[in-house]
């Protein structure tokens, strides 16, 4: 026995469309079939009701039944009206229902076989479908009248075969179109049922909807980012993580050429090559992407990308990095003290006092640059470290570093990884530039100044200025002017640590030919406040 229910999804809905098509087939040509005979019915009823008419204004019929005695003329009339319009009768009869004339002579003289109140009373009978002595018929009747008495009635009615003849060959012709319908219609079914099976891969709807369970499980359980774009470049999965990683939202369908992402993740989803741990940057965060093109059976279904976050790691190798710097820039000074101090004993010990004071002399006004050597000036020990650490790592790349004339900065930060962040990545950046500049000696200053609890860093470089084709671009990740790979983030880290507190960093002066850039920061609420 066929269990519907253990059928294929596909194969189910094919019976169904089917079945469907059939029981409108059915409806449709019985409705059709109902009306044609309603139709054929009333259309032999005025014929019929036609005739009889002309039959009762007859002067010889009237005078005829009037006079209530069969005549041959009237029986004649009869059978000639008959034969010329193809009647099955025509029967005439007086006031009280008694045959006058009749296509059986046999009948004359005899009551009709069928009720004929409604005639005699002067009102017309109308597609009456009775059976009388010649069989079953369509028939009308009419009143005859003399004057305004009614003296008889005329019938003329049609055999039953006549409209079920018609109607057999109209239900034919119905038939055959209804056969090619059904034909349409199961072709149809049948080619939406193939559709269907090769738009879900031939799944089940059990199996598609485990496949949404499964899909909606793995992006959100997953502790990463993930975004799916289209091969048209519209969002066609996310998940919450994403949004929180990239600070928006993401609508499914939505272009991505519309959600002003970093022009990193923009470069991979427009490329669609594969990219692999590529650092991008996305708010106040440093994301790390992954992304890869995704093919079916020679279909081009879009590209994947996996949002790793990485900002915490990042702010913590940026605060290693400048408490390392610190601790090279003070190994090294305690080397070189070391070193000054053996030279000093060993000029007193010999005896040499008058060039151990002259050598104490050169030691003060060239001493090494340190926390203390910085003056009073800046008092944070996070900026004093950060600036000490930067200004040894420069004299080994044979760059000097100073901190202005105008400097004043006597208030504790708040925010240490910001100031490692904007100050250590704009004195990176002057360094490199003012290094592979042509100016000599390559030189960098830095200014700090604080302002209520806003402090203002200005960094000035001795090297060829900004480059016009990279200016608009400058603090777009990926934009670099350095040769090694892995660039181009410390001025977009720079600007984003800086705009997350309300802040911002600019270039203010591209330099050129008499001088080098200058970048400028501002710091809102980065200070406790006065000293």
């Amino acid at each position: 026995m066929l269990d519907f229910r253990r059928m294929r999804f596909s194969r189910q809905i094919l019976i169904l469309q089917i079945g469907v098509v059939v029981l409108l087939l059915v409806i449709g040509f019985l409705l059709v079939g109902w009306l044609l005979w309603s139709t054929l019915r009333d259309q032999y009823g005025e014929r019929a009701l036609g005739i009889a008419r002309s039959v009762a204004v007859d002067p010889v019929v009237v005078a005829d039944v009037a006079a209530k005695e069969p005549a041959g003329d009237l029986q004649e009339r009869v059978r000639a009206v008959t034969q010329r319009t193809g009647a099955l009768f025509v029967v005439i009869t007086d006031d009280r229902g008694i045959r006058l004339a009749h296509p059986d002579p046999a009948q004359i003289g005899k009551e009709v076989s069928t009720p004929a109140d409604e005639a005699l009373a002067g009102r017309d009978v109308v597609s009456a479908v009775q059976e009388g002595t010649l069989g079953l018929s369509v028939r009308s009747k009419t009143p005859v009248r003399d004057g305004e008495r009614v003296v008889g009635e005329v019938s003329v009615g049609y055999q039953i075969g006549a409209p079920v003849g018609e109607l057999v060959r109209l239900l034919l012709i119905s038939l055959a179109f209804a056969a090619g319908a059904l034909a349409l219609g199961v072709g149809a079914s049948a080619l939406l049922t193939r559709r269907l099976n090769r738009l879900t891969h031939g799944l089940e709807p059990r199996e598609l909807t485990e496949l949404l369970y499964e899909r909606e499980a793995v992006l959100h359980g997953i502790g990463e980012g993930m975004l799916a774009v289209d091969a048209r470049g519209r969002v066609s999965a996310r998940n919450d993580e994403a949004e929180r990683l990239l600070g928006k939202p993401l609508p499914v369908g939505a272009p991505v050429s519309e959600l002003d992402l970093s022009p990193r993740l923009g470069k991979a989803v427009a490329e669609r090559q594969p990219v692999d741990n590529l650092l991008a940057v996305a708010g106040n965060r440093v994301l790390v992407v992954n992304s890869r093109a995704v093919r079916r059976d020679d279909r081009d279904l879009g590209t994947v990308l996996t949002l790793r976050d990485r900002t915490d790691l990042d702010a913590l190798t940026r605060e290693l990095d400048a408490v390392r710097s610190l601790s090279d820039g003070l190994r090294a000074q305690r080397h070189e003290f070391s070193n000054r101090l053996h030279t000093l004993s060993g000029l007193l010990q010999l005896g040499h006092n008058g060039e151990a004071i002259e050598y104490l002399q050169t030691l003060t006004e060239t001493s090494i640059a340190s926390p203390e050597a910085l003056g009073d000036s800046v008092t944070d020990p996070y900026l004093q470290a950060i600036l000490a650490g930067k200004i040894e790592q420069a004299q080994e790349k044979g760059v000097t570093v100073r901190l202005s004339d105008d400097s004043w900065a006597r208030t504790a930060v708040t925010d240490p990884i910001a100031v490692n962040t904007v100050v250590g990545n704009l004195i990176d950046n002057a360094v490199h530039a003012a290094r592979m500049g042509p100016r000599r000696p390559a030189t960098v200053e830095v200014a700090l100044l604080a302002e209520g609890r806003t402090l203002h860093v200005s960094v000035v470089d001795s090297g060829a200025g900004v480059a016009p084709e990279v200016r608009e671009r400058l603090f777009d990740e990926g934009v670099t002017t350095k040769i090694a790979p892995g660039h181009g983030l410390g001025l977009a880290l720079a600007r984003q640590a800086a705009r997350a507190r309300g802040g911002d960093v600019w270039l203010a002066d591209a330099g050129g030919a008499d001088a080098g850039a200058m970048f400028v920061a501002a710091l809102p609420d980065l200070l406790e406040g006065e000293a």
